[in-house]
């Protein structure tokens, strides 16, 4: 007893008691027709779970094709595969197959799922439906796609047909006139037959027709047939020319396939005179890429020696001006304290005193002096002038 109340209680953990009781009442009120107690599951009950599914699925829909043999572990795994697939594509209903297998508690709740959708369904439904109706309801409309094409041609087809309808029934007030003089009328004999014979007549002329068409089918056909048979030997008579011509050779063929190797021999001369001007030219264009580099450098270089000469020039000119500077500076020499002016050539003076005397005689001392220092100076200047006036030259050359 106490492995039994073990084993219950196992079997309990893998569901509780509400669903088991909440998927009996279930299947009871959608009219399963064996009565399931909670002690069906307690142990893996295969073959029921594989009756339940099967009914389930009828419910959903009742035309589907399931397999039945479900003696070996491949029958079983065939036929859950399958159940599965198809409550996951016509339901949305996503199923375990691991638990459906076990056929214990665990398949339980996967059925559950099932029966609730289904139970929640009927349960909308049962306002206005019996049970009885509901067995013959699908859930599936994939096969009703071909009804809603016709419906929607019938739709169409009645709005046509109504207004065309409207149309005759407008001109229903000028028919309904001449419907009625039309009976009103009273009947001529003579009428009536000239009617009849001239329908006979037409009647008789159209038949005529028709048997002349079916009697000059015959013609036709044999018309046709030696038609097809001068067809059929022209063709053979230009079969035999056409081998005829491809197994004779043209007079011109010698000469042909000799201008042919003439050409293959110039095209070949040709190719490799191609291939050796290409390669020239290029040559030429790197040997032109190279002067023109060279060209560029000497004109780089060019431009920094005159730079560099025109700088020299600005320093050999300042340095000219400072020296001139230099000169005026020391021709100003101070005598008695005081500075005597420069004086070029001799002076007479009217006072007789001896200071004024000896202010000429080392005025015309220091003249003499300033004079010579004056020419040596002027030589130094104009040999200055000269180098200048070469560089000058030389640039203007270059």
């Amino acid at each position: 007893v106490c492995s039994s109340d073990l084993e219950y209680k196992s079997y309990l953990s893998g569901m509780s008691f509400k669903d088991l009781r909440s998927f009996t009442e279930m299947m009871r009120s959608l009219g399963y027709p064996r009565q399931i107690s909670m002690d069906n599951f307690r142990q893996p009950n295969f073959p029921l779970v594989a009756e339940i599914l099967i009914w389930l699925v009828k419910r959903y829909e009742p035309n589907v094709n399931l397999p039945q043999d479900i003696h070996t572990e491949e029958d079983r795994v065939v036929f859950i595969k399958y159940v599965s697939h198809f409550m996951a594509t016509k339901t949305r209903v996503k199923l375990n197959p691991k638990k459906l297998y076990m056929a214990d508690g665990y398949s339980v709740q996967e059925m559950l799922k099932i029966v609730t959708l289904l139970y929640n369904a009927v349960k909308t439904n049962n306002a206005n439906e019996d049970d009885n109706n509901l067995n013959e309801h699908s859930f599936d409309i994939s096969n009703k796609i071909s009804e809603l094409k016709q419906a929607r041609q019938l739709a169409t087809d009645i709005t046509l047909n109504g207004a065309r309808l409207y149309e005759l029934l407008s001109m229903e007030v000028d028919l309904r006139e001449l419907r009625l003089s039309a009976i009103g009328r009273p009947l001529e004999i003579d009428q009536i037959e000239k009617g009849l014979t001239g329908k006979i007549s037409n009647i008789e002329t159209e038949i005529r027709n028709t048997e002349n068409k079916l009697n000059n089918i015959g013609n036709d056909e044999a018309n046709l047939q030696s038609k097809i048979d001068k067809k059929r030997g022209e063709l053979e008579r230009n079969s035999k020319r056409l081998k005829t011509l491809q197994n004779v050779r043209p007079a011109f063929m010698d000469e042909f396939e000799k201008l042919e190797g003439e050409l293959k021999r110039h095209y070949e001369t040709y190719t490799e005179k191609y291939r050796n001007l290409t390669y020239l030219e290029q040559l030429v264009e790197n040997y032109d890429r190279q002067q023109q580099l060279k060209i560029e450098e000497t004109e780089d270089q060019l431009k920094r020696m005159q730079d560099q000469m025109k700088e020299e020039e600005k320093r050999l000119f300042n340095q000219s001006d400072t020296f001139e500077n230099l000169i005026g500076d020391e021709s100003d020499v101070e005598i008695g304290g005081k500075k005597a002016p420069r004086v070029i050539g001799g002076m007479n003076m009217t006072d007789d005193s001896e200071d004024g005397s000896d202010y000429i005689t080392s005025g015309s001392d220091i003249e003499g002096e300033d004079i010579a220092m004056t020419g040596d100076e002027e030589e130094d200047s104009d040999e200055e002038t000269d180098g200048l006036s070469g560089k000058d030259s030389d640039d203007a050359d270059f």
